[in-house]
């Protein structure tokens, strides 16, 4: 077992801050279509030495193991932060003490960064290099395709 896997294991062993803040100040929902994978990210903010400050981030996820590990770390990592500083923290920056992500596992970090910056600029539009953050991940596999989309037999 590789270190990156016992230290998911660990994380898996006792998740943080798993289930809905009733009172959140921002909530943000991602889905990908491509791994089927769906989070929802909750953050209540407070006010610390006269800054907005985030108090408490919690999490649901239907995915993947890796996906969950990054974002109990992650809604760990968040506590203390201000709206801007989270909003720079990169999928790698959120997993934490998990480490660098294995390439087959980028994605999870990306779904838990999308949740997040769902959360904090809900109105945004995603640029083209982030996850797309739609409210659910149904609506996204329902949405029509973006663009012109030509198909081509093949003899």
């Amino acid at each position: 077992m590789s270190d990156f896997e016992a230290k998911v294991r660990e994380a898996l062993s006792n998740p943080q801050n798993q289930g809905e803040i009733s009172d959140a100040d921002a909530v943000g929902t991602v889905g990908s279509p491509d791994c089927g994978d769906m989070m929802r990210m909750w953050l209540k903010f407070t006010e610390k030495g006269g800054k907005r400050v985030i108090d408490r981030a919690s999490f649901q996820a239907f995915g993947c193991q890796t996906a969950i590990a990054v974002a109990s770390m992650a809604t760990q990592l968040l506590k203390g932060k201000t709206a801007e500083e989270a909003a720079k923290l990169s999928a790698q920056d959120l997993a934490g003490d998990l480490g660098a992500l294995p390439p087959m596992k980028i994605h999870c970090g990306q779904l838990v960064e999308g949740a997040l910056q769902n959360a904090l600029n809900p109105a945004a539009s995603t640029p083209s290099d982030k996850p797309s953050a739609p409210d659910t991940l149904s609506s996204a596999l329902n949405r029509p395709a973006a663009g012109k989309i030509r198909i081509v037999p093949l003899d």
